[in-house]
C-alpha cells in the first residue's frame, strides 16, 4: 500500500483479469457497513484503480447518511462508479476540512484539509474516457483514493499528531 501503483494498459481494460479486479473490490465495498469507496492496492492488487459507491453523487450524501439499518438502505443494491488511470487534472487553491477515515485505518478519523474542488480525468470500465468535477465530500473521496494509489495513507496528511499512525 505504501508504493506507487501501475497504470493499466488501455488494451487490458476490458479484459477478463482487470474486470475481475474491478468485480472483486466492488464486491469487497458492497459488504462494508462504512466506507463510500475502495482502491485496488486496498484488496493487495498494485493497480491504478478505485470504485465509489454511487451514493456520494446522490442528495443528501452531504448530509450524515441515513440512519444506520434503515431497512431502505439494506436493501438497496450498491451502485458504484469505476475510474480507472484517473488523474486529477485541475484543484481549486481552497482547501477545507472534512472528517476523513480510512478502510485500511479503522476506527481513525481525523479532519483533513483538501482541495474543495477538482476535476478528474479517468477512464471507466468499459475503456472510454470521461472528466467528471466535483466538490466537498465527493472531491475528498477521489483525492483519498487518488493518494491510496500513490501509495500515500490520510493518516499521512495528518501534521499535528504526536506520533504517526503506520500501516503497512
Amino acid at each position: 500500500m505504501r508504493e506507487e501503483s501501475k497504470k493499466v494498459n488501455l488494451s487490458d481494460i476490458k479484459s477478463a483479469k482487470i474486470k475481475a479486479v474491478i468485480q472483486r473490490m466492488k464486491d469487497e465495498l458492497a459488504q462494508r457497513q462504512e466506507g463510500v469507496a475502495i482502491a485496488a492496492p486496498q484488496i493487495g492488487i498494485n493497480l491504478r484503480i478505485f470504485v465509489l459507491d454511487k451514493i456520494l453523487t446522490q442528495p443528501p450524501y452531504t448530509q450524515k447518511r441515513k440512519e444506520e439499518g434503515a431497512p431502505e438502505e439494506k436493501e438497496a443494491k450498491k451502485e458504484f462508479f469505476t475510474f480507472i488511470n484517473p488523474e486529477i487534472i485541475k484543484k481549486s487553491s481552497k482547501k477545507i476540512p472534512l472528517n476523513e477515515g480510512c478502510l485500511s485505518v479503522p476506527g481513525v478519523y481525523e479532519n483533513i484539509k483538501r482541495s474543495e474542488k477538482i476535476t478528474i480525468e479517468a477512464y471507466d470500465e468499459n475503456g472510454g474516457i470521461f472528466r467528471q468535477s466535483a466538490s466537498k465530500i465527493l472531491a475528498q473521496a477521489i483525492q483519498h483514493e487518488i493518494d491510496h494509489l500513490d501509495g500515500i495513507l490520510f493518516i499521512d496528511h495528518v501534521r499535528d499528531r504526536k506520533s504517526k499512525i503506520s500501516v503497512g
